[in-house]
């Protein structure tokens, strides 16, 4: 699938993505740092994936872990340095969220340390029932990968 606005395309075609660029943008993320490139494309190749591409290329990456019907976990966004700032972000979730496939899903998640604002644009809130959630985090779980 693909949408336009101006010179900006979102797509979903999985061989468009330049996956050189999100590795390299995901290693050096705070979430994902260090993170191998086997891992980036096992990521890619297992969610539903989404590009932001100029003329020049690839300017933003975003992918939902989903089953398509009642779920989806928000992961890997962002819009490179040098394209924020023009609301693309803001248009880029709303597109994402769009998706024939992603219409109706009931509960969606999304962890993150500083884009709130961004989120809240677009109907994410905090929990409703933290009580009722938990996690299991990995501290470092490309260090078995070095």
């Amino acid at each position: 699938m693909e949408w336009k606005r101006g010179e900006f395309t979102v797509s979903t075609e999985k061989e468009r993505l330049d996956r050189e660029t999100i590795h390299a943008f995901l290693t050096e993320s705070y979430w994902a740092r260090g993170v191998p490139r086997e891992i980036v494309d096992r990521s890619i190749e297992n969610s539903l994936c989404f590009g932001l591409y100029d003329s020049e290329g690839l300017v933003g990456f975003a992918r939902v872990i989903t089953d398509r019907a009642t779920f989806g976990y928000l992961a890997d966004v962002f819009v490179v340095g040098s394209h924020r700032g023009r609301g693309l972000a803001t248009w880029f979730m709303e597109t994402l969220m769009s998706h024939p496939d992603l219409r109706g899903i009931r509960r969606w998640m999304l962890v993150t340390r500083d884009a709130h604002g961004l989120y809240r644009k677009v109907g994410f809130t905090g929990l409703s029932a933290p009580e009722r959630i938990m996690e299991k985090v990995l501290a470092n779980p490309y260090g078995e990968f070095s």
